[in-house]
């Protein structure tokens, strides 16, 4: 069971606030992020491993695969000079399919709502991720999109909006020419893609402090614990309305807090025990995965997978990009220098990043 604290506003919920008190949160959800993605790489690598492979092999076509390379092209930054790896991990928010019953907007497709950039040092055995602000202002480079076709570059673009514009392939270009870092693989994890697998593993159950009701999503919650099914946990995911003064920020927190309870859900089935079951579970969870296409079949991310056994989740340090609140827009902030390039030449060269590029100007700290 998890349980959801809903936020509550404070000057800190927005990029011109200076709160202590949101710091500390914003660095706890940073932590419990990170955690998730590896668990969540985990789930997939056990649903692939626990019985039989011939009863998972038709399960391939799930994973929809996008060829970073190809779209990218020869100009990216040059691989680790070691054995460690750098993922890029997006969790997105369709509003496509079946999530088209829910009133909760108008947007059209799917926005990138988390990113992180997951690297694993040489040796394997332990991992960092940084967070990148989806209000990052950031020069988005000549893309190349999913139809072919070819955006011209923009500067001061909101990194939450290149995935919707020109596709995963763009934001991974732009990761690497913000950073200098190559990605070795992209992972993205589709929110609404869970509805089908909640219903599998027989729904989902989470504790809210407080009373929830958005109209909006249709949600309506009584403080307390509750055991939700797919179109609730949908709805679940999806308010914003109901939580705290309403902005993404509540809506993101209780995503990130439903990736949880859900994951542990899934760590308390039988998965060896029924394997009927157990497919149904790899069915709708590699439905909701996009990877690069290296890792897009259920042998890759298992090999993946197991690369990363000795990876401890409770010791990954997760911290944001250092940024600055933008000189001309309050409400949007800006990598701060030199605290950002320190970081990400750390990571280029494979080695420990200083402390001094963990402090974030924008919330004085890390």
């Amino acid at each position: 069971m998890s349980h959801v604290s809903t936020p509550r506003r404070t000057d800190s919920d927005t990029p011109s606030g200076r709160g202590g008190r949101g710091r500390k949160r914003g660095r706890a959800k940073g932590r419990r992020t990170g955690r998730k993605v590896l668990i969540a790489l985990a789930v997939v690598v056990v649903a692939a491993g626990g019985t039989a492979y011939w009863l998972y092999s038709g399960l391939d076509g799930n994973i929809n695969g996008v060829d970073i390379d190809k779209a990218i092209g020869e100009d990216r930054p040059e691989k680790l000079p070691t054995s460690g790896q750098n993922v890029l991990i997006l969790g997105s928010d369709s509003r496509a399919g079946d999530n088209a019953e829910l009133n909760t907007g108008k947007v059209a497709g799917a926005r990138s709502d988390t990113a992180l950039v997951m690297h694993i040092p040489e040796g394997r055995s332990e991992a960092v991720a940084v967070s990148i602000p989806r209000d990052t202002l950031v020069t988005r480079p000549d893309c190349t999109k999913a139809d072919g076709s070819s955006m011209a570059s923009a500067e001061r673009v909101m990194f939450n909006s290149i995935y919707s514009q020109a596709g995963p392939a763009c934001v991974v270009k732009t990761v690497e020419k913000m950073s200098g870092v190559r990605m070795d693989h992209y992972v993205e994890i589709d929110f609404a893609g869970f509805k089908d697998l909640v219903d599998a593993i027989g729904g989902v159950t989470v504790t809210v402090d407080q009373d929830i009701h958005d109209p909006s999503s249709g949600l309506d919650l009584a403080a307390g614990t509750h055991k939700l099914n797919g179109t609730e946990s949908l709805q679940f995911v999806r308010t914003r309305h109901g939580v705290g003064d309403g902005s993404d920020l509540g809506r993101i927190g209780l995503q990130q807090e439903f990736m949880m309870a859900l994951l542990s859900e899934i760590k308390k089935q039988d998965l060896l025990g029924s394997p009927t079951k157990t497919y149904k579970i790899a069915d709708t969870l590699t439905a909701a995965l996009t990877t690069d296409s290296e890792l897009a079949s259920l042998t890759a991310l298992a090999d993946f997978g197991r690369s990363l056994n000795g990876v401890d989740p409770s010791t990954m340090e997760t911290i944001m990009l250092p940024v600055a609140y933008d000189k001309t827009d309050p409400n949007r902030v800006v990598p701060a220098e030199p605290q950002a390039s320190t970081l990400w030449k750390a990571i280029r060269g494979d080695q420990e990043i200083p402390e001094s590029a963990k402090k974030s100007p924008a919330t004085g700290g890390s």
